[in-house]
């Protein structure tokens, strides 16, 4: 028996990816959840697109700080007294931002709700690592990154929904709800992993030290860069998507989250099947085709708009960009803590941290090559591209696919 998880039954495995997958999901979720409501927001604060979207960046920056907070103090005291008190500040965030008079308050309290949903994907993918190894921990660790792809692309369908039956504010009661839910059920159902004779608790192991070795790994960084660029693509799409398509194209928000959820089956489709093709043939070699993909469609969406092909012509590669994202994340994902089992909410951190700074910093990009002419297919795809492309060159200078050996067993 090489790790604990071995010794799970099968139904305590599927309690653990169903509670594990909701602390993964809560994080996009509350980022992305409002996305629909934008803007409402705009004409409730009497404010302009590009402050609204601040509150979205605000979110994903806090949500990257917690990480990088959460993640060593997981691997230093373990991993529920941090999982319980971040997720505890969430729900207090959220009861900040529902009642909030101003726009000024909505987005401190949402930096700090994106700081509390930090720890649940960390905690997460920590737990997995602390519990599974080899093509198990590939299996566990493409259900989450199913749960992280699909979530983004769902919540505003959710939030479309919500919206037609409560203000913008009901958004926010609704994620305190789903944060207090996930405090109980960690309470009742998530048992400690990692003992105390594997925690790194001594004086001379200091946060940064565990961290300077994290990356003083070479394929770590390359696949860091990969998933942040990874990221950034999507998150360029999420949010530029409100009004691209609810003012350019006219989209209701039924429609628009229609959208979303056709586009969640791409994510779907993709991640399943990459975590079949990492366990067979290496995980860096479905890299080696999805960044490639990531690219390709990126340029379809520029020469579809160029050619003015309309909705369609950008709504198809769109759903090949997704579909390139499924099988992009859990072979990140795999990389990154296949190598690191003993430092694995460090490097979990890093990871999420990464990817949501990364975002928060490159998405808004959109608005602003835009140039106030509105955001438009070919602005949003500018950003998909030049992420692609930069993930492309990481791959191959740093994570070098014939250097990554197999994974542990």
């Amino acid at each position: 028996m090489l790790h604990p998880g071995d010794a799970l039954s099968s139904r305590r495995r599927v309690l653990y990816v169903i509670l594990l997958g909701a602390l993964t999901a809560l994080g996009p979720f509350t980022v992305d959840l409002y996305l629909p409501a934008f803007p409402v927001l705009e004409e409730y604060f009497a404010t302009s697109p590009s402050a609204i979207q601040l509150t979205l960046t605000g979110t994903m920056l806090g949500f990257g700080l917690g990480q990088i907070i959460v993640g060593p103090l997981t691997d230093k005291i373990g991993r529920r007294i941090p999982l319980l008190v971040a997720t505890s500040l969430h729900i207090l965030a959220s009861l900040v931002a529902a009642i909030a008079p101003t726009l000024e308050i909505l987005a401190g309290a949402r930096v700090v709700q994106g700081m509390g949903a930090a720890a649940g994907s960390v905690v997460a993918m920590a737990i997995v690592r602390d519990l599974f190894g080899g093509k198990r921990l590939v299996v566990m660790l493409s259900r989450l990154a199913l749960v992280m792809g699909v979530a983004p692309v769902v919540a505003p369908l959710i939030g479309s929904w919500l919206l037609e039956h409560m203000d913008w504010r009901g958004i926010f009661w609704v994620l305190m709800g789903y944060g207090l839910f996930m405090v109980i059920c960690s309470i009742f159902f998530l048992p400690e992993t990692l003992p105390k004779e594997r925690r790194h608790d001594k004086g001379n192991e200091t946060v940064w030290r565990r961290y300077r070795n994290v990356l003083s790994d070479r394929v770590y960084v390359g696949v860091l860069i990969i998933g942040g660029m990874t990221f950034s693509g999507l998150f360029s799409y999420l949010s530029a998507s409100s009004f691209l398509f609810q003012v350019t194209y006219d989209f209701t928000a039924v429609q628009y989250g229609l959208l979303f959820a056709a586009n969640s089956i791409g994510l779907i489709t993709g991640n399943q099947v990459s975590a079949r093709l990492a366990a067979r043939f290496g995980p860096q070699w479905v890299l080696a085709w999805s960044t490639v993909a990531l690219l390709l469609a990126g340029v379809a969406i520029l020469i579809t708009d160029a050619l003015d092909l309309g909705l369609w012509g950008t709504v198809v590669p769109l759903f090949v960009f997704m579909t390139a994202c499924g099988f992009t994340f859990p072979c990140v994902q795999v990389l990154a803590l296949d190598r690191h089992g003993s430092a694995a909410g460090t490097a979990a951190s890093l990871l999420g941290a990464s990817n949501n700074a990364v975002a928060a910093l490159i998405s808004p990009l959109v608005g602003l090559i835009s140039a106030g002419s509105g955001i438009t297919a070919t602005t949003m795809a500018v950003v998909m591209v030049g992420c692609a492309a930069i993930g492309i060159i990481s791959l191959w200078t740093l994570v070098r696919p014939r250097t990554v050996g197999l994974l542990n067993p």
